[in-house]
């Protein structure tokens, strides 16, 4: 075994499954969370404890991850929900479903875009890292909609340097807790990772520059659907900025969200999709945009809070 962590429950676990819980924290699949439970690689307040037992918030949680030095392979998959938007010689783009992670890592034994894409038979050749091949930009496993993936070194290399001058167009939707204030502007915060929190992100002073502009799309009862475009992509930035806004992606525990809101919602992640991305493409040079439909859970999540 690898790495050993140790730290608090937080308050957004509280009650939750500790597989579900090391899912949450870590990044991992429920099956590998639940094999370190069984193997005795989970403690809490010092005692060992199986899958099945209730994490409480403040307790002491102890466990040993898997070895990051352990080989990454990319397995070919099948990924249900995994929708093909648009595919050619050079990128192929796709709407991610929830609960798959943009490709293989060390402790992640999940369902990925590039094992899905594998199992359908498409081919990536780039220069990327193996396990990598052809991802120039990420979504969080609990988030869902648009990535694009490279399928030719010159679309890899085109659209590294595209991503990097920040010419690529990511607009996300999401539902925040509230109504915010003002209705539309700009987040100006350096993100980094969260001084006391290993597993989550934060505004920091010295932390990296990161800018979110946000407008309101809706304003309901209880929260507000807003209309995001991003101009830097660090790891959580909406989730981060809309949280030190006091204004936490519903659903998102992780940051501050209201579990009883959630709960309502019928929400077990944050609700964050990526609707558009527009970029130049490296073939034809042309600007290409695509847009997704909301997941169905966000879908009903929505229907359920313009209800009242």
């Amino acid at each position: 075994m690898g790495e050993h962590r140790s730290l608090p429950v937080p308050e957004g676990l509280e009650g939750e499954r500790v597989d579900a819980a090391l899912a949450r924290l870590f990044g991992l699949s429920r099956t590998k969370a639940a094999d370190l439970a069984a193997d005795g690689q989970v403690l809490l307040d010092g005692e060992t404890v199986g899958k099945s037992a209730r994490v409480v918030a403040g307790s002491w949680l102890e466990v040993t991850l898997p070895d990051p030095s352990e080989p990454v392979r990319i397995v070919a998959q099948t990924v249900a929900g995994l929708r093909i938007v648009f595919d050619d010689d050079d990128v192929v783009v796709v709407d991610k479903p929830v609960g798959v992670a943009a490709h293989p890592s060390p402790g992640w034994t999940g369902r990925t875009v590039i094992g899905g894409l594998a199992g359908a038979g498409y081919r990536i050749s780039t220069s990327g890292a193996d396990e990598r091949q052809g991802v120039v930009h990420r979504l969080d496993v609990g988030t869902t909609g648009l990535m694009v993936v490279a399928k030719s070194e010159r679309a890899y290399t085109s659209l590294k340097r595209q991503f990097k001058e920040r010419t690529v167009d990511k607009t996300y939707h999401t539902l925040v807790q509230g109504q915010i204030d003002p209705p539309r502007g700009t987040i100006d915060a350096p993100i980094d990772r969260h001084p006391q929190h290993e597993y989550r992100w934060a505004v920091v002073s010295d932390g990296k520059p990161s800018v979110t502009h946000y407008e309101t799309l809706e304003v309901f009862r209880h929260a507000s659907l807003l209309e995001v475009h991003l101009e830097t992509g660090r790891t959580h930035q909406i989730r981060v900025h809309m949280s030190a806004m006091r204004h936490p992606c519903a659903g998102d525990l992780t940051y501050g969200a209201d579990p009883v809101l959630a709960k309502r919602l019928g929400l077990q992640r944050q609700w964050l999709h990526a609707h558009r991305l527009a970029f130049d493409h490296p073939g034809s040079g042309a600007r290409v945009e695509f847009s997704s439909p909301y997941a169905p859970d966000l879908q009903r999540a929505l229907e359920i809070v313009s209800a009242g």
